[in-house]
């Protein structure tokens, strides 16, 4: 059984990190749900490459609920998400880590629950702390412990994509206090608080968003930026999972206590 799962960008996966590393698949309501899992430090770690493992799927169409529901399922107690973001805000420039507390929710067409009513009813869940303090502390630390330039906390706005944003929006999001916009955030931390999981995103400032960038954004630019961070973020989640409790009680597991929690 993985207890601890690792969402994110191609680039982290990497076979020396992990050992006995095997593909599998789960069958959830949404579809099936391929992802690796192997072992690092004795603990099991499950893998999902949100984009599919060539990067073929869009950030409007990835399968949010059937990723959230698989880690669920396969006994995930905590997520670490990685995403690369454009910047708002000058203090936290390309190949600085955020470790985002906030989000900002500006996606237009995409299902953010996995209570539609029916016989899963309806829930209200409470974000008023998104993503995991605890979680978010052990990734500062680690990040504080190799020298790695991160910052503890920002707002993450997310843009429905898979366009980058015009400068007169990237204005709207920096006066409603947006650090960071990325595409994959929403609804994937709300579906995990649902579904009672400690949940952490480390977002890679990859480039200055549009309007603060002096050059057109390019793809290029962010897979260019990725690549040389690469490193780092590896070492950043590693030493995370080495130092994680995933055992360990937490408020984000009783999300849903009111409604008797969680149910598969």
């Amino acid at each position: 059984m993985a207890r601890i799962a690792i969402i994110g960008g191609t680039g982290l996966y990497d076979p020396r990190i992990l050992s006995n590393v095997r593909e599998e698949q789960v069958a959830t309501p949404y579809g099936e749900v391929a992802y690796k899992v192997g072992e690092y430090g004795g603990e099991a770690v499950a893998f999902i490459p949100r984009h599919g493992s060539k990067h073929s799927i869009p950030p409007h169409l990835i399968n949010y609920r059937a990723n959230i529901w698989a880690m669920k399922k396969i006994g995930v107690q905590s997520i670490i998400a990685t995403t690369a973001v454009g910047s708002l805000n000058r203090k936290m420039a390309p190949g600085h880590f955020v470790l985002t507390d906030q989000f900002l929710d500006f996606t237009k067409n995409r299902v953010t629950t996995f209570y539609e009513g029916g016989e899963r009813g309806v829930v209200h869940v409470d974000v008023t702390e998104p993503y995991c303090p605890t979680l978010r502390a052990v990734l500062y630390k680690a990040a504080r412990d190799h020298g790695i330039a991160a910052h503890e906390r920002g707002t993450y706005v997310c843009a429905e994509g898979p366009r980058f944003e015009t400068p007169a929006e990237i204005k709207a999001y920096a006066l409603l206090g947006g650090d960071l916009v990325g595409m994959t955030n929403v609804p994937e931390v709300v579906l995990a608080r649902e579904a009672e999981m400690c949940y952490a995103t480390v977002s890679m400032v990859t480039n200055y968003a549009a309007g603060i960038s002096l050059r057109p954004l390019t793809h290029g630019e962010v897979l260019d930026a990725m690549g040389a961070n690469v490193e780092n973020i590896k070492k950043l989640v590693m030493t995370a999972i080495e130092r994680l409790d995933p055992a360990a009680d937490c408020a984000c597991r009783r999300a849903l206590a009111e409604y008797g929690g969680f149910k598969l």
